[in-house]
């Protein structure tokens, strides 16, 4: 988890200073707790207010990190249940008040991963020497190859077989940097993740100059027929609304129910999508909060297409790839290509599968190379080249948000020498990271192939604007693998386990029977089958993880559940 890959910086955002909530249970204030990031444990520090308009809003701060007053979004607060949003980092949080221990009870979520995370009142962090705002230099200059080198070599420590490349340009000259004993080049490919988001809104952005599609089309008309999308108070969600992340659309399906986590869109396909959306019930107005969904940008490349009665990949290559000369930018690699590709670690230096997007690859599924991403970069600051007019109407469509600015496809905060233009990227084993600062005419691309935090972002903010690089500690040891001896239950032993399995009141894992096998589906997720090790004793195949139903008196009251080592109770309903 890399919380400093937000800017946080003075300049940047405001700082919204709080004290210990008056009231235990009301939002306002100040609420702290420690994360465990498998083994390593990190203070969070959450601060709320009340706006003028009577709205909850508030940041985030990491001291452990240096990151401080990340702004949220999304935050709803009552009596009983606390949630939010962290924009910025791709995170959100959702807790109830637990009135014996004074604290928010919840989950906090970021890049598929659920950790437990309990605030109670606390103080913010005094602005120490050792914790002070990092503040941003107003003359940064790009460090040279050596310093860059020696920032990837550092990062690279302790990480066998992780690989980065950096990429800069400025004023028109382009470079690529990775460390002394790399085994990259700049035509090694990575998959870089999110960064595709950016490529479909310029897509958009294309077809919307050509005159093959308007921003504010109703997505619905561009659909199958019969196929329909959630609407809310007479709206309809439109082309706009996916690429600026203010849909009402989740993060991801909740019909999404991977057979191997390690490849979790691979098997989702077009029918599951559509189903999805005919089903969805959308929590809040169309328009009126940020909210990061892999599944709207996903949705997006897939209506592009079909409204230019194409593929997702052709239509890309077509009308942004081919024009500006992105002969290792691609979905499906060549043998060439396949051959330059490098394999991806998981965040315990496991070595991990590749990522097939099937039909939300608009959402994440390129690869690219840095000498291709250079390209990019130089292109989408040269107001002549063949994608200027994409890029201005990307920059020149935003909405403000709490700290940031959402274009279409772009992320856009500011920074003493003017805004950063920026998008990262992840996918199980990949990290990646692009920025641009027109005002100075430079831009950089951080790749990797491994999703071991601290990752790319940082190091290429730093060489962009001078933002502070994160220590990286000692990579986590993997956690055992579960035991997978199976043996054959009746349908009747079956039915003893199913039921509703509680975390805490706003999260649970409901296991269900289909036939002859055992499924279980954690709040806010597909469901995944489980399979017996005895008539207590179940396992995932996709995922390290285990559940262990406890009796009293031969009933089934509760369960353990574990995955990667870290086990929770839960409460039968």
């Amino acid at each position: 988890m890399n919380i400093r890959s937000h800017i946080g910086n003075a300049g940047i955002v405001a700082a919204l200073v709080a004290a210990a909530p008056a009231v235990a249970q009301q939002a306002d204030g100040y609420w702290r707790g420690n994360l465990d990031l498998n083994g390593t444990s990190l203070t969070i520090g959450v601060a709320l207010e009340r706006a003028a308009d009577g709205a909850l809003v508030g940041t985030l701060d990491s001291p452990d990190q240096k990151a401080f007053d990340i702004p949220l979004s999304e935050v709803v607060a009552d009596a009983d249940t606390l949630s939010f949003s962290v924009p910025a980092i791709g995170a959100a949080y959702s807790g109830t008040w637990d009135a014996e221990a004074e604290a928010w009870q919840g989950v906090f979520r970021q890049a598929g991963m659920q950790f437990p995370l309990t605030l109670s009142a606390g103080q913010p962090p005094e602005r120490t020497a050792e914790v002070e705002q990092p503040s941003l230099p107003d003359d940064w200059e790009m460090p040279g190859d050596d310093a860059i080198r020696t920032a990837i070599t550092d990062r690279l420590a302790g990480r066998p077989g992780a690989e980065m490349i950096v990429g800069t340009v400025e004023a028109a000259n382009a470079r690529t940097i990775s460390s002394d004993e790399a085994s990259v080049n700049a035509r090694t490919l990575f998959e870089i993740g999110s960064m595709t988001k950016v490529f479909t809104g310029l897509l958009l952005a294309d077809m919307v100059l050509y005159g093959t599609v308007s921003l504010d089309d109703p997505v619905e008309s561009y659909l199958p027929d019969g196929a329909t999308m959630p609407r809310r108070d007479g709206r309809q969600i439109t082309l706009r609304n996916l690429s600026q992340q203010d849909s009402g659309l989740p993060r991801l399906p909740d019909n999404l129910s991977p057979s191997d986590v390690t490849d979790p869109y691979a098997d989702y396909t077009e029918a599951d999508l559509l189903g999805f959306l005919a089903a969805y019930e959308l929590p809040r107005e169309i328009g009126s909060q940020y909210g990061y969904s892999n599944l709207g940008v996903g949705l997006l490349g897939y209506v592009l297409a079909r409204a230019a009665k194409s593929d997702f990949e052709t239509l890309l290559q077509t009308r942004i790839l081919d024009p500006l000369g992105m002969e290792d930018t691609a979905i499906t690699l060549t043998p060439d290509q396949q051959g330059r590709f490098i394999g991806g670690f998981d965040e315990y230096m496991r070595p991990t599968s590749a990522w097939n997007l099937a039909v939300l690859a608009g959402a994440g599924g390129l690869r690219s190379t840095a000498r291709d991403m250079d390209i990019f970069l130089k292109a989408a600051l040269d107001p002549e080249s063949p994608i200027a007019p994409a890029m201005k109407l990307t920059l020149g469509e935003t909405r403000q948000w709490p700290g940031f600015k959402a274009g279409l496809g772009w992320m856009i905060t500011m920074a003493p020498a003017g805004e950063v233009i920026g998008h990262g990227g992840g996918t199980g084993g990949f990290r990646s990271y692009m920025g641009l600062q027109p005002a100075t005419g430079r831009g950089v691309v951080a790749l990797t192939n491994s999703a071991a935090e601290p990752s790319a972002q940082d190091i290429a903010l730093h060489v962009l604007i001078g933002a502070p690089i994160a220590e990286a500690k000692a990579v986590p040891e993997a956690p055992t693998g579960v035991d997978r001896t199976e043996v054959e239950l009746s349908q009747q032993q079956l039915d003893r386990v199913t039921g509703t399995y509680r975390f805490n009141p706003d999260l649970a894992l409901v296991v269900t029977r289909k036939g002859d096998q055992l499924m279980a589906a954690i709040t806010g997720q597909g469901a995944l089958p489980i399979f017996p090790r005895s008539e207590t004793e179940f396992f995932w195949r996709a995922v390290n993880a285990e559940i262990v139903f406890a009796e009293d008196n031969g009933i089934v009251t509760g369960a353990t559940f574990t995955q990667d080592g870290a086990s929770s109770p839960l409460v039968k309903e």
